[in-house]
């Protein structure tokens, strides 16, 4: 897995009746890489694996795994251990590259059994591994200590995830265990801060619609350049990635670029009213004054 540069964390398509549409995914996933994503991540929240039966995730990620051309990463969550196992090893054995591994869906508790949940999912395959941290959607905060504790027990933990909302942590981590492990930002409005504070990757968001612009931004801030232009720019839309509906403010941006449908699974439902109409003049404003890179 090239724990590196900006890695899609790929919507799932679906059709009128709400199955999976793999010929979009496929056309989906290669036109990112081809604007020069270096992978994909499946199966995340951004992605609704919560709502995706077993052999339906499988699916998405051998579709991924055809497509890409490049590394595919599987978000591997469930509500139990054996299940995020069973999970890994299917993940495998699709041909994936890497997972990314959350904590328990539901359970949060203390530091001993999340650590033993994820020390678990690490170890059933021999694939490359990324922790996710993110407390605020699932209430389990792994503290720098505790990132630098499993990287020192895990050869096949090769990165993390931040998404806590707080550049800080970045630099903590950075402090305990300097390059070991490949630190992502997981907070689309906090790119360029986290790249400046030593990130060296972005697990994307509103690179489901604007994956060139979204390359170009974090290319060109981790070179050092000034980006405040396209930043400011961008930040109206990758605000969008923060809030609860995140999946159908996104799959509405798709929408409107032509890259995709607003359909979502149960429970959540498409946007409407005036809540749509106030994002479709976030996203219609956007694409207007939509520069060049």
């Amino acid at each position: 897995m090239n724990w590196q540069g900006v890695i899609p964390a790929i919507t799932t398509p679906f059709r009128e009746d709400l199955s999976v549409d793999h010929d979009f995914l496929a056309k989906h996933a290669s036109w990112m890489i081809d604007n020069g994503c270096t992978g994909i991540v499946a199966l995340g929240s951004l992605g609704e694996g919560a709502t995706l039966e077993f052999d339906e995730k499988i699916a998405v990620l051998q579709t991924c795994v055809r497509s890409a051309r490049l590394p595919v990463a599987a978000a591997i969550s469930a509500l139990s251990t054996q299940a995020a196992v069973r999970l890994a090893k299917a993940a495998a054995d699709a041909g994936c590259s890497g997972l990314m591994v959350l904590p328990p869906y539901v359970y949060s508790t203390d530091w001993r059994e999340m650590k033993a949940h994820v020390t678990t999912v690490i170890r059933a395959t021999s694939l490359s591994c990324m922790l996710y941290n993110n407390p605020i959607a699932y209430r389990t905060d792994f503290l720098p200590e505790q990132i630098a504790e499993l990287a020192e027990e895990h050869e096949n933990l090769h990165a993390v995830k931040e998404s806590a909302g707080d550049v800080r942590r970045i630099a903590a981590i950075r402090e305990l265990i300097g390059q070991r492990l490949a630190i992502f930002v997981g907070v689309d409005d906090l790119i360029v801060e986290g790249i400046s504070a030593g990130a060296v990757g972005w697990i994307a968001g509103l690179v489901n619609a604007f994956p060139r612009e979204s390359v170009a931004l974090f290319e060109r801030a981790a070179r050092g350049e000034n980006v405040f232009e396209l930043y400011r720019w961008f930040l109206p839309l990758l605000r969008l990635d923060t809030v609860p509906k995140f999946v159908q403010l996104i799959k509405l941006v798709q929408a409107e670029v032509g890259m995709g449908t607003e359909r979502v699974r149960p429970p959540r439902l498409e946007l409407e009213g005036t809540e749509r109409e106030a994002a479709l003049r976030v996203i219609r404003a956007a694409i207007a004054s939509r520069p060049r890179v």
